[in-house]
C-alpha cells in the first residue's frame, strides 16, 4: 500500500476535536486515573524515567506534567559546537535547502514562504541555506532547547491543519511541515545572522509553547508578535518552547561556511544537546 493511501483516513479524521479532548483530559489531575494512564505509557513506548528529574510516577498530578517533565541536571551535556541539537528524537530530513525548497520526503518538498506563513522576505534569507527537520516520538523529551544562542525578533502563529507528523505522514501528505498548525520564532545572532525555528502541531498535540509566552492558543488568523532588541535573548541550551505531546520542529538557517554533523541522517536518533554543525 502507498504512503497516500495509508494516510487517508487523516483526511476524513475528526482532528481538531480529537486533539482538544486529549489536551482537555491530558490537563486534568484524574488521580488514579493519571497514574495508571502513565503508567501504560511508560510501559508502552519504553520512556527511560531514570532521567527524569522527578522519577516517580504517582507524583504527577496531570498526564502533562508528566509529558513535559524535566530532565536530571547533567542528563545532557552541551558539546562544543556552533549548533547543537536542540531536541531528542530522530532526524526526518536534514541538508541544503535549494532554492526555497525544503525537502520533506522522496517527491515530498515545501517552500520556506509557506513554512514561515507568507513573509516572503524572511524566506528569501534562507535561498540556498540549511535546514533540518528532527521528529519527537511521544517516548521522547518534550523541551525544545535553543541550537544557538539568539534575539527573539518575532513569532508568528499560523494556524493549519492536523495530520500527524510521523514519517509515514511525511512521506505521504504533500507540504506537510507548512500546512500543519505552527508557531515560527525567528531570531537574531551575531555568528549565524537571521535564523527560525518552528514548532509544528500535530493530530493530538494538546499544545505549545514557549518560555516567553506561555501556552499558544490554537485557531483564528495568523497572529504575530514583534519583540524589541533585548525584550527576550536566549543562551545556546537554554529551554525555549515545549510539546504537549509529540511533533516535530523545522530549523532554518542562512547560507555560511556550517556543515551539519556527517554522522547525521534520516532516521538517526538525536540527542539534546549534541553537536548539530561545525
Amino acid at each position: 500500500m502507498s504512503d497516500r493511501l495509508k494516510v487517508l483516513p487523516q483526511y476524513l479524521m475528526p482532528k481538531l476535536a480529537m486533539t482538544r479532548l486529549a489536551g482537555h483530559y491530558a490537563s486534568k489531575p484524574l488521580g488514579g486515573i493519571t497514574t495508571a494512564t502513565i503508567r501504560r505509557f511508560v510501559a508502552r513506548y519504553g520512556v527511560n524515567m531514570a532521567e527524569a528529574a522527578n522519577p516517580d510516577i504517582t507524583s504527577y498530578t496531570t498526564f502533562n506534567d508528566f509529558f513535559t517533565r524535566a530532565l536530571k541536571d547533567g542528563a545532557r551535556p552541551l558539546a562544543q559546537a556552533p549548533l547543537i541539537c536542540p531536541v531528542d528524537g530522530a532526524i526526518s530530513q536534514v541538508g541544503r535547502i535549494q532554492g526555497d525548497q525544503v525537502y520533506q520526503a522522496k517527491g515530498q518538498a515545501f517552500s520556506t514562504t509557506a513554512l514561515v506563513g507568507g513573509d516572503a522576505e524572511l524566506a528569501a534569507r534562507f535561498q540556498d541555506g540549511l535546514f533540518a527537520n528532527l521528529y519527537l516520538s511521544p517516548k521522547d523529551y518534550h523541551r525544545i532547547h535553543m541550537p544557538a544562542a539568539g534575539r527573539l525578533v518575532r513569532m508568528v502563529h499560523v494556524p493549519g491543519e492536523l495530520f500527524s507528523v510521523n514519517p509515514t505522514t511525511a512521506r505521504g501528505v504533500p507540504g506537510l511541515f507548512a500546512r500543519n498548525e505552527r508557531v515560527v520564532c525567528v531570531f537574531d545572532d551575531d555568528t549565524l545572522g537571521r535564523w527560525v525555528l518552528v514548532l509544528v502541531g500535530a493530530t493530538i498535540v494538546g499544545s505549545m509553547a514557549t518560555v516567553w509566552h506561555g501556552q499558544i492558543k490554537r485557531g483564528g488568523t495568523v497572529k504575530a508578535w514583534d519583540y524589541a532588541p533585548g525584550q527576550v535573548t536566549l543562551a545556546q541550551g537554554d529551554e525555549m518552547g515545549r510539546f504537549l505531546l509529540g511533533s516535530t520542529v523545522v530549523m532554518l538557517f542562512e547560507k555560511s561556511g556550517l556543515q551539519f554533523n556527517p554522522g547525521w541522517q534520516p532516521g538517526g536518533a538525536i540527542r539534546m544537546g549534541e553537536p548539530m554543525a561545525r
